[in-house]
């Protein structure tokens, strides 16, 4: 594994590989240091392989589980890491005729119960979350690494065609037979972190969940017109807006969060452009805008109706929401769930995960593009039809 890693990906550290210097021997270190550390050259994360151990956190909570080889990837656009077992089982059943593997599987293949295995790795293997102390299962993927030459003919196995179904099966790993587990680690490497969920069996429910996440446009993204705009709402932990510029007024009972656009041609020379702000809806009002005393009115605005939003909190993203050619008029709504995930604001648009996913997708290649009848993108201005094209 580490040679086909150390093709492609830069090898940071490693504590693995030792020589005696007594002779001519290597000695495997099977400490909890046993490691390598690897760069991708592509976009700078670092993943990691195990040797004989787990990475820290990762423990059963009834026997102990120690696989051979576990790759733990962290991707750029997400807190959790990805992790996969690699297990080496020295055992091929040749299926021979008249046998009960030939009558199930046609050809020869790893042995049932070194698969079974890795079912209970991944199954056994949980983290404990440091603040809230939940259990999550940590194991994406389980596989079976044995000898066999025919990649070819392997991939009509049930044991290989499941890894795209459950994420556990097994790959041919012999010196001149490596071209499934190279492809598969490449693979999983670029993954999106949606694609690397996306690989792991979930609970039944979950899609409709995450529908029901997303469906819900409970984010509205408002744009300032200037700097001190922007200070006083942080200061006041407030926002308003013109209520004409909420089209459907039902909209003002599913807000639960306020974000705020700073667009280029306002915010440019402060070094700030983007979405970086965003807070938690404790109150709104309709209210004439001179009773808006935080912020002087303009002249023939006074009796105008304005919302005026209360916010719990402001808060700062750790990475901004950039524009990527695009801007906000007035107002854009969205799913906190995109919102949390959004790295540029076409992105807000994206109605389902499969967008999102195919989105994330061509992103990390670096050909992702949108397709939008408006440099705006802006609910009000009814800008609609977010494609993605390669």
């Amino acid at each position: 594994m580490h040679d086909l890693l150390s093709r492609k990906y830069e090898l940071l550290t490693q504590d693995m590989i030792r020589v005696d210097r007594r002779g001519l021997f290597v000695t495997l270190d099977k400490t909890q240091k046993a490691k390598m550390v690897y760069r991708n050259p592509a976009n700078g994360e670092v993943f990691t392989l195990y040797y004989n151990t787990l990475p820290k956190g990762d423990h059963s909570e009834t026997l102990g589980q120690q696989p051979d080889n576990v790759l733990t990837l962290k991707k750029n656009e997400a807190a959790v890491e990805y992790k996969y077992i690699f297990d080496a089982k020295y055992r091929l059943n040749p299926g021979y005729e008249g046998t009960s593997y030939f009558r199930n599987y046609k050809m020869p293949g790893p042995e049932e119960d070194d698969i079974n295995t890795m079912h209970r790795y991944r199954d056994a293997i949980v983290y404990t979350d440091a603040h809230s102390r939940e259990l999550e299962r940590s194991m994406f993927g389980a596989y079976v690494l044995f000898p066999y030459h025919d990649e070819e003919r392997f991939q009509e196995h049930k044991f290989y065609k499941s890894i795209e179904l459950i994420n556990v099966g097994a790959f041919p790993f012999l010196p001149n037979s490596t071209k499934l587990m190279e492809a598969f680690l490449d693979e999983i490497i670029m993954d999106s972190p949606e694609k690397a969920y996306e690989r792991s069996t979930r609970p039944r429910g979950t899609k409709s969940y995450y529908q029901n996440k997303m469906s819900g446009k409970n984010v509205m993204v408002g744009s300032l017109r200037e700097k001190v705009q922007l200070d006083l709402a942080l200061k006041y932990e407030f926002y308003h807006i013109p209520l004409e510029n909420i089209s459907d007024h039902k909209l003002l009972t599913q807000i639960k969060y306020i974000a705020l656009y700073q667009s280029r041609s306002q915010f440019l020379s402060t070094g700030e452009t983007g979405i970086h702000w965003y807070g938690k809806v404790v109150d709104w009002k309709v209210m004439r805008r001179k009773e808006i005393t935080e912020r002087p009115y303009r002249r023939g605005t006074e009796d105008k109706l304005y919302v005026k939003f209360t916010v719990e909190k402001w808060m700062k993203r750790d990475k901004p929401i950039v524009s990527g050619g695009r801007g906000i008029y007035t107002v854009l709504y969205t799913s906190k769930y995109m919102f949390d995930r959004a790295a540029e604001i076409a992105e807000l648009k994206l109605e389902t995960e499969e967008d999102l996913v195919q989105w994330r997708e061509q992103r990390r290649l670096g050909t992702v593009k949108v397709d939008l009848n408006h440099e705006q993108v802006d609910l009000a201005s009814k800008v609609l039809g977010v494609r993605l094209k390669e």
